[in-house]
């Protein structure tokens, strides 16, 4: 059995936390009050009231360390060398809609590496995590391993489509016609931290998107790595997947084949 460390721990109580009031509001949409941040992007009150229970539970474990997180943006502490990346509900038009995809995400950041993560869908109960050099875990008893299809033509990818309001509907569609006519399947699930986790877990053979922040993939990239897979951005000048606006993540036979055809789009 997986044994977490005392911060795996402070993070993965914080996660359970924060998703008990998600499960309560859930599929409770019409009762939900919701204010719009942008066309077809929205944000909930169980949104920042997640947001606030893990703010509260990681400083108060870790005082100092800098938050950043997608509702309340960067706040700097007295540690420059550690930041908590949040996301307390990634994948939030699945959860207004009462569909059962989303996750509270965590990542640990140390002096520009991540070194801990947490993924965790409270209706599923599928708690994914990691730390950097020790693998990475779903619960306390199975290591995740990516999958080991070597042919595009075996392969099921995960990606995420631009929606209203936001750029790259274009380029995404060229991305696609490159790559849907080589794989077996395509699927767009609508979390980018739980699509990681199931390329991490071996279910996703590969996952692909643009415009992602650093909370939607900063504990993702380090369960891809320990899970003996391949994370890059997708352009070829852009090297940092965490403060990039593009990724890629797969096994190591088929990272290559995937990012030739995403760069021929």
């Amino acid at each position: 059995m997986a044994t977490p460390s005392a911060l795996l721990n402070v993070m993965i109580d914080a996660a359970r936390k924060a998703a008990r009031g998600l499960a309560r509001d859930f599929g409770e949409v019409t009762e939900l009050q919701v204010s719009k941040k942008g066309a077809a992007d929205f944000v909930s009150n169980a949104d920042l009231k997640a947001e606030q229970t893990l703010f509260e539970i990681l400083t108060k474990a870790r005082p100092g360390y800098s938050f950043l997180g997608e509702e309340r943006g960067m706040i700097e502490g007295t540690d420059k060398t550690h930041t908590w990346i949040v996301d307390p509900l990634d994948g939030t038009t699945n959860f207004l809609h009462a569909i059962p995809h989303f996750a509270v995400n965590i990542a640990l950041q140390r002096e520009g590496e991540i070194v801990a993560g947490v993924t965790y869908n409270p209706i599923s109960n599928d708690l994914f995590w990691v730390e950097k050099g020790k693998g990475a875990f779903l619960g306390a008893e199975k290591r995740l391993r990516v999958a080991a299809r070597r042919h595009l033509d075996e392969t099921i990818l995960a990606t995420g489509i631009p929606f209203a309001g936001k750029p790259g509907h274009g380029q995404f569609l060229k991305e696609l016609h490159q790559v849907s006519q080589k794989v077996a399947g395509v699927r767009r699930f609508g979390s980018a931290a739980l699509d990681l986790a199931w390329v991490a877990a071996g279910r996703f053979d590969a996952y692909w998107e643009r415009n992602v922040q650093a909370w939607d993939v900063a504990a993702g990239v380090l369960m891809i790595q320990e899970s003996g897979g391949k994370v890059s951005t997708i352009d070829e000048n852009d090297h940092d997947v965490i403060a990039g606006k593009s990724i890629l993540a797969s096994n190591q036979d088929l990272h290559p084949q995937i990012l030739e055809r995403l760069r021929a789009a």
